[in-house]
């Protein structure tokens, strides 16, 4: 009977072992932003998540049906974590740089329906 013995041990960058070529692991640059609102919705649901995106590499036009192609398997992917931390620590971990673009903060407006029925504003401009 043989026994399988297998011992974890940390790795500091587990690039090596991701199975991609040497030359999309190397020197890639990662922006870790906040998740932006979905303009086709009014909610704010799913923004506090962190988005890790790749910086875009070399494109090419497909000659036969004109279509953007590249060879970067990683240009069109992105990653959601829940922190910002997770995020960096990840990129730590892959080898890659990254800096974070902070958000702006959001000043709330106030919107009531009853201003539109308001005496003292005006609410509608004249056409004539």
């Amino acid at each position: 009977m043989e026994v399988l013995c297998v011992i974890y041990a940390p790795l500091e960058v587990i690039s090596p072992i991701s199975g991609h070529p040497e030359e999309h692991v190397k020197g890639r640059l990662v922006r870790i932003r906040l998740v932006s609102k979905n303009p086709m919705q009014s909610g704010t649901d799913n923004t506090n998540q962190w988005q890790m995106d790749f910086e875009t590499r070399e494109r090419w036009e497909n000659p036969l049906m004109g279509w953007s192609s590249t060879g970067d398997p990683l240009s069109n992917m992105d990653l959601r974590f829940n922190s910002k931390d997770a995020a960096i620590s990840f990129c730590e971990k892959n080898g890659w740089e990254c800096y974070v673009e902070e958000a702006k903060p959001k000043k709330p407006r106030v919107k009531n329906y009853g201003i539109n029925f308001a005496w003292n504003k005006r609410t509608r401009a004249s056409t004539k």
